[in-house]
């Protein structure tokens, strides 16, 4: 087994009630693990939900945190993802002084574009992997963003 903490991207697949999600962070908490990135969505026609979370870890840990979570009571499934698709979303928020084609172009080169804009600024999406999300803001500093929000990663499984 590998010492390398390393990003790790989990699913878990759990019973849509309150208090769930707590339960999962909490025990992430409790054990000193940290959680990159967090989304949770129902899944369509059940009484589930999906929770996404992006954390780092070597093997052992992540076989800690799987053990863990399947403890937990309304938890279904958990997959750690190795072949899998994610996208992650970014919000940002430009002065309207910056030039609006510079910035539409570059947001299309990374899956987006321009998504609103109003007297004092202009709003880019950009829904991509994560590394190129990651890409696309150090790329957008050169317009002086006002403001950036990420979204969480989701994936599936190829």
């Amino acid at each position: 087994m590998s010492d390398t903490n390393t990003r790790r991207v989990i699913s878990v697949i759990v019973m849509n009630e309150s208090s769930v999600l707590a339960r999962v962070t909490s025990m992430f908490a409790a054990r000193g693990y940290n959680i990159e990135s967090l989304t949770v969505a129902p899944i369509p026609n059940s009484d589930k939900s999906h929770i996404t979370i992006e954390t780092q870890g070597n093997a052992r840990v992540m076989e800690q945190i799987t053990k863990q979570l399947h403890k937990l009571i309304p938890v279904y499934k958990v997959i750690e993802h190795e072949e899998m698709v994610e996208k992650e979303m970014v919000l940002v928020k430009f002065p309207i002084a910056e030039n609006l084609s510079d910035i539409a172009s570059l947001a299309s080169a990374y899956n987006g574009g321009i998504v609103n804009v109003g007297k004092e600024m202009v709003v880019a999406q950009v829904a991509d992997e994560p590394r190129r999300v990651k890409h696309f803001i150090e790329a957008a500093e050169r317009y002086n963003p006002c403001e950036i929000v990420r979204g969480g990663v989701v994936a599936i499984e190829r």
